[in-house]
This record gives C-alpha cells, structure tokens and sequence, in this order.
C-alpha cells in the first residue's frame, strides 16, 4: 500500500526564512522538511511533531535541530508558514493568538 504524500507549500515569509540560513542549515531543514511532512505530517508517539493547542485552524510545529517549523495541513498539502530559531518561537506564536 503506497504511502500518502502532501504537496509541501511554502509560504513567502517561509520562504524568506529558509533563505536566510547558511546553506548546509537549509539543507537540513529541506531534508527534514522533505522526510517529515511529505508522508507524514501528523504527531504520532514520540515524534518530533507536536500540534499545538489552542489554535484554530490546528497549528503545527517540527524540530529540527534548533530551528522550529510552523506549518498547517490541508487534505492534500501542508503549508510551511514559518521557519524560526527556536529562541523566537513565542514572538511567532504571538502573531497568530
């Protein structure tokens, strides 16, 4: 049985953050981002995904290394909407409380 696959899409601002990082920081990033929520963007046991509570639409966030990537998930994509440190994590999230 094939695995289902989302359509990752950036955001402009997301893109703006990914472009911003040292090279081998970006690749990483992609490489996590290609691995993790292409397949399979939802929190399952212990992961390196988390939904984040009191947002609607349902907000998500994944670890790489010490950057966090803030997404949301559609029926056949996930829109990246931020990529940040995770030092300004919460001056992100204020933005969509």
């Amino acid at each position: 049985m094939e695995q289902k696959r989302f359509e990752v899409i950036f955001s402009p601002s997301a893109q703006k953050d990914l472009e911003k990082l040292e090279v081998d920081k970006a690749l990483q990033l992609a490489t996590d981002i290609k691995i993790y929520l292409e397949t399979s963007p939802f929190p399952f046991g212990k992961t390196r995904i988390k939904k984040l509570t009191n947002f609607d639409p349902p907000l998500y966030r994944l670890r790489s290394g010490v950057f966090r990537i803030y997404y949301r998930i559609h029926p056949k994509e996930v829109i990246v909407l931020a990529i940040t440190h995770k030092k300004n994590s919460e001056k992100f999230l204020k933005k969509f409380r």
